[in-house]
């Protein structure tokens, strides 16, 4: 295992280093949170492809291939699907905003009273969403170094929260450029084929396996529109998501540049179903689905290529991590912190030196946010120990509680600030309370919560007086693209 581990090694001291270099960029708050608006298509591609394929992605899009067979790619396919809907039908209106948090976006859409508890449900969303991303670490590190799950969750949280925290988006991004390169290489290029052969070829796998496997259907259609309701809605409103379609250089990079980004997360999940089926044939009683990717990484590939494949599996834990945590700590910092200490507040404003108009020091603001989220991530990870259910909890009230405040910002003008808190509070609330009463894992909570949610939002917003011109008249401008950032870079025209 030597060279594994040099493998791996070098491969976590290159994340540290690109922190390090990010900082250097990093000078005023849009670099630090929207790596200054300015990512070209090739960039934007990558990371947003890195930040939506984690440990979920990978570990569990193989274990669901290993128990389901090729109808496991279900789960990847509709985070794929909710990404090209995102980058063909929204994304463009999105970068357009030049915001930072989606309730920058509802403060703008509603007059400024829909943002603190959409501001709220966003950062218990992207704090789970960052806690069930550093756990996957404790499986990583088990099978490369043998440490313990505390261990191996300080260790790997400790590496992200540093080059996070040093270089802001700049350093995500960097880091996810490679983790997406290691991916391609790890998985799809080396895994993949090593994994197909190694069990006998389509032929063999057919003739070991039960038909059901070889079924695009198989895992059932309540499951594949459960996966669609929460994974490929949950895509189109997730601050960790919208926070890369800020760093669009343009609305055509973030437009098809997320194109691009969703086809290769359709690629992913196929690569990822096929693996586990695979595993089903070499190893057809594991104690668990989970088990199957480290398992065929340990026994079935040559040194140094296990080393890249296991860098593989930690890159793309590692660049959902981190995605997340800066998502946590700008709605910490911008859309709760900010409130409570009364700053003057511009939707996606800063002054030109990096301070805002109370005279903080924006960079290290965040800076320190992005610190103290990622401690508090690393303590909840090392006390909690069922991911599935803190991954549910987040996706079902993100879902619940803001799909339809947000999708009907954008596209229902009669939509109101009362009805958009109403539909915030009823959905949220609908689906703790189903979630007691059905179960954490149940699909109705996320099902009724999100027709509670539409229900009340259309009722009170039909019931009050309409949005002021004014309002409406500023969001327009802003969704054009006429519209400049407040003391910060212009817009970049719609056809560049």
């Amino acid at each position: 295992m030597a060279v594994d581990y040099i493998v791996i090694v070098v491969y976590l001291a290159g994340m540290l280093a690109m922190g390090w270099w990010g900082m250097r960029r990093a000078k005023s708050k849009s670099e630090f949170l929207v790596a200054g608006r300015r990512l070209g298509p090739g960039m934007y591609s990558g990371t947003m492809a890195a930040i939506v394929l984690g440990g979920a992605s990978t570990i569990g899009g193989v274990g669901l291939g290993y128990q389901y067979g090729l109808s496991g790619a279900w789960m990847v396919v509709t985070i794929g699907l909710g990404i090209l809907a995102l980058s063909i039908f929204f994304s463009a209106r999105i970068a357009r905003l030049k915001v930072y948090t989606v309730s920058e976006m509802l403060d703008l859409r509603y007059g400024g009273r829909a943002g603190v508890i959409s501001g709220v449900v966003m950062w218990a969303y992207t704090l789970m969403l960052a806690v069930t991303s550093t756990i996957a670490y404790a499986t990583i590190f088990d099978v490369l170094f043998d440490v313990n799950r505390t261990l191996a969750i300080v260790l790997g949280g400790s590496i992200v929260v540093a080059y996070s925290t040093l270089g802001g988006m700049w350093s995500i991004t960097l880091t996810d450029m490679v983790q997406f390169v290691v991916k391609t290489i790890g998985v799809l290029l080396l895994l993949l084929p090593i994994a197909v052969v190694k069990a006998g070829g389509f032929g063999e796998m057919k003739d070991r396996l039960p038909t059901e496997y070889f079924d695009p259907l198989g895992i059932g259609g309540e499951t594949i529109f459960t996966y669609v309701l929460i994974y490929t809605f949950g895509m189109l409103i997730g601050q960790d998501i919208w926070q890369r379609v800020f760093t669009a250089g343009s609305d055509r990079t973030a437009k098809w540049g997320g194109t691009v980004a969703g086809t290769y997360c359709l690629v992913y999940a196929v690569a990822g179903a096929v693996i586990g089926t695979a595993a089903k044939v070499l190893y057809p009683k594991l104690a668990s689905p989970d088990n199957a990717f480290a398992t065929i990484v340990k026994d079935e590939l040559p040194v140094g290529v296990r080393g890249l494949v296991l860098a593989a599996a930690l890159a793309a834990v590692m660049s959902t991590s981190s995605g997340a945590l800066i998502a946590c700590a700008t709605v910490a910092n911008n859309d709760i912190w900010s409130r409570l200490r009364g700053a003057v507040r511009r939707p996606g404003g800063e002054s030109g030196n990096g301070h805002d108009e109370g005279g903080h020091d924006e960079v290290k603001g965040n800076r320190v946010f992005i610190l103290a989220m990622g401690v508090a991530v690393i303590l909840i990870s090392i006390a909690l120990n069922d991911v599935v259910e803190a991954l549910t909890v987040a996706y079902n009230l993100l879902v619940g509680g803001l799909l339809v405040p947000i999708l009907g910002g954008l596209l229902w003008k009669r939509g109101t600030a009362q009805g958009a808190l109403a539909a915030v509070a009823v959905g949220g609330l609908a689906v703790v309370g189903l979630m007691a009463g059905y179960g954490i894992l149940a699909n109705e909570p996320v099902y009724y919560g999100l027709l509670a949610s539409l229900a009340v939002y259309v009722a009170v917003s039909v019931a009050t007086r309409p949005t002021d011109e004014a309002t409406l008249t500023a969001w327009r401008e802003r969704l054009a693209g006429r519209a400049t950032e407040p003391n910060s870079e212009p817009a970049v025209p719609a056809h560049q």
